[in-house]
């Protein structure tokens, strides 16, 4: 299969070219005027040519893509209508290959990152830090990586700030000055972090990125949803996990130039909270990610209710187009009406701008990248039916779902090895029992030798050999060069 059959306008049939389908694309409209059921047959369709997918499910209605349509049950009349209207032939119901995740570990596997890979740029934004806190925190993931300390969850992390408050002194004569206030700032971020049940996430197993780029024993890609039904109460975290992904994709991924198809395709549902509020700098990597991902042969397509939620540096990447219904009651919307229907290759036969409020349930305005890269001109398209459920499948149907999922047992008990905590407690004790040990020899040689005036030593003291011990026992925690991607996260 070379394209994805996506519906059927005045024009004829409407597709999207597989080989341009690492262009990007977009999903746009109003809440209630079928994006969801876009973003569902779109990703059935990639998975039925063998390209694997990842998607975040918000409310919970794009898991039905796991089960048939109607289990064992007779063809529903209007989706057979809406089939046989679009030129559809055949039409049957089928699920696609689908793993679950969940961040929670509740609907799904365990998704988990460790500090070190996650970065300090991604852990700045996602503790709504501010300059001065984010340049600490810097220094801390500084200090971790000159020391090879590794940082896995939060404990790590807590135990690295700790040290760094101890050594302030020292530590702010080689890294810059380091504030207390600062240091108790992201203290206390994180406890809030922990609060929210999110300590979980950061540990091992760490998510193996070719667990989520599979196909099954039929050459279908395997269908990835993160379900994001609890995620979504907090936004930060949400379109942080999905940045880390997105960045991870980037620096893990050979270059492949323009395959014949995706090797992934990445859908980034509720795109506006990525860029809400992101600095300058944080945006213009995104934008750099996005234009260069495509070559790693990732698509990734953004799914908002308007097109205006994403800025205009990352919205001319996105080439392949599906624009649902807009609302036009105030000014503010009318604007954004407007700035959608420019948006397109205007076709002489409608009027693009009264087209997208006109637009029915089910019906998009489509523009897809045609063999030469260049965009197709608009077409007012009544969108196919989907072959899977529409709606939310069952509990039962869930478990069953993760039970017989290929990577059953593989994420679902957490691992806590040792890492910066257990070493820092190390070091912090042997280096009491060292100065212990150091006031008894003095209070000994005192008691034993006449008063005399103290003489500098040039041989290492029981304590200084103490800390140098465990200073080369933790380099030797890494195995490997610390080398850090656009968004600081750590290569593997």
């Amino acid at each position: 299969m070379d394209n994805v059959f996506v519906g059927s306008s005045p024009a004829g049939k409407q597709h999207l070219l597989l080989a341009r389908a690492n262009r990007h694309g977009l999903v746009a409209g109003a809440t209630g005027t079928g994006k969801t059921v876009t973003l569902q047959i779109l990703a059935q369709a990639f998975s039925d040519a063998g390209v694997p997918v990842f998607a975040a499910d918000v409310k919970g209605d794009l898991s039905g893509i796991a089960v048939p349509g109607d289990e064992g049950a007779k063809l529903h009349p209007k989706l057979v209508a809406r089939a046989e209207k679009i030129g559809l032939d055949p039409f049957a119901y089928a699920a696609a290959p689908c793993v679950f995740w969940d961040v929670f570990g509740e609907q799904g596997h365990p998704v988990r990152t460790t500090i070190s890979e996650m970065g300090p740029l991604l852990l700045s934004r996602l503790l709504d830090l501010n300059d001065t806190q984010e340049g600490v925190l810097n220094i801390a993931f500084q200090l971790a990586d000159d020391e090879r300390l590794l940082l896995l969850d939060l404990k790590d992390l807590r135990a690295l700030l700790t040290h760094v408050a101890e050594q302030r002194a020292e530590l702010s004569k080689t890294y810059g000055n380091i504030a207390p206030a600062s240091i108790g700032a992201i203290q206390r971020r994180l406890l809030v972090l922990e609060r929210e049940g999110l300590a979980h996430f950061f540990g091992e197993p760490a998510l193996n990125l070719f667990d989520m780029m599979k196909t099954d024993q039929n050459g279908r890609g395997q269908v990835n949803i993160l379900d994001a039904t609890k995620l979504i109460e907090s936004p930060k975290l949400y379109s942080t996990f999905l940045l880390w992904l997105l960045a991870e994709l980037f620096e893990e991924l050979p270059e492949v130039g323009d395959p014949d198809k995706p090797r992934l395709v990445f859908f980034f549902d509720e795109a506006h909270l990525l860029f809400d509020r992101a600095p300058r700098a944080l945006l213009d990597k995104i934008e750099q990610t996005v234009k260069l991902i495509r070559s790693k042969g990732v698509g990734v397509f953004f799914v908002t209710q308007n097109p205006r939620d994403v800025p205009e540096e990352v919205l001319s990447q996105l080439g392949n187009r599906f624009q649902h219904a807009l609302r036009a009651y105030t000014p503010n919307e009318q604007r954004a009406v407007k700035v959608a229907a420019n948006s397109f290759r205007p076709n002489p036969a409608f009027d693009t701008e009264e087209a997208i409020t006109q637009l029915g349930v089910g019906e998009a305005l489509v523009s897809t990248l045609d063999e030469k890269g260049a965009p197709s001109v608009v077409e007012r398209t009544l969108i196919r039916p989907p072959s899977s459920r529409l709606g939310p499948i069952t509990s039962a149907e869930r478990a069953t779902t993760i039970k017989d999922s290929p990577l059953y047992g593989t994420y679902d008990h957490a691992v806590d090895r040792e890492s910066a905590y257990e070493i820092l407690d190390q070091r912090a004790a042997q280096t009491a029992r060292a100065k212990e040990e150091e006031e008894r020899r003095s209070e000994r040689q005192q008691r034993r030798a006449p008063a005399r005036a103290p003489r500098r030593s040039r041989r290492q003291t029981s304590t200084e050999r103490a800390i140098n011990t465990v200073l080369r026992q933790s380099t030797n925690t890494f195995v490997r060069e610390l080398v850090r991607g656009i968004l600081g996260s750590l290569r593997r």
